[in-house]
């Protein structure tokens, strides 16, 4: 079970895309071990990316399909938005989910090239309410040995992972701060926002 990763950033990296602080709705259909096998499969595939070798832009489009796959984008993005969201039109809705997908792979992309090894392993799976937490120990070289939580569901009709928490440390709610404080530096203008998250990161 056990996994390459790397240093804690490695761990940040998936949560600055993945983590929400929101209750889903309930994960009838979804199994404890699809909530496993979706956290493994994740860890499998980011660590396939960095031992690739291929270019940094190449890597890039690989962590932003990797995310696609297996994180409730449309969830996790409209999240970081906050009322600005809720606000928000159709069309400014799918163009800031596609821009934040890009931000956040080459955002936590470029720190890969830095990873030294490490692993990650599964240590159970239990039901928290309407889903399910995937806990797991991360053993990166020169730190103790620490907790990574994934939250599961199936609300947006298959298993993805809509939070992550390193620590007992809610990820995602850095991010929608960061996002905030972007808003705030423009005016709240959402259209300028999601023409920057295009090339940021």
């Amino acid at each position: 079970m056990a996994n390459d990763l790397t240093r804690r950033g490695t761990l940040a990296a998936l949560a600055g895309g993945a983590a929400l602080a929101i209750a889903p709705r309930a994960a009838q259909a979804l199994t404890e071990a699809q909530a496993r096998d979706l956290v493994q499969s994740l860890v499998d595939d980011i660590n396939a990316v960095i031992a690739s070798g291929k270019p940094e832009a190449a890597m890039y489009r690989d962590f932003e399909r990797i995310f696609a796959t297996y994180a409730d984008v449309p969830t996790v993005a409209l999240y970081t938005l906050g009322v600005d969201g809720r606000a928000a039109t159709d069309a400014q809705k799918r163009a800031y989910i596609e821009a934040f997908r890009g931000y956040i792979a080459r955002k936590y992309g470029a720190r890969f090239r830095d990873f030294i090894g490490g692993r990650l392993e599964i240590e159970g799976v239990r039901r928290i309410k309407t889903y399910y937490q995937v806990r797991t120990t991360a053993y990166l070289r020169g730190e103790d040995p620490f907790f990574v939580d994934f939250h599961v569901s199936d609300r947006s009709g298959e298993p993805r992972f809509f939070n992550m928490f390193i620590e007992g440390v809610n990820m995602l709610l850095t991010e929608r701060e960061e996002i905030g404080a972007m808003l705030d530096r423009r005016g709240r203008d959402l259209d300028r926002l999601i023409a920057d998250l295009r090339t940021m990161g």
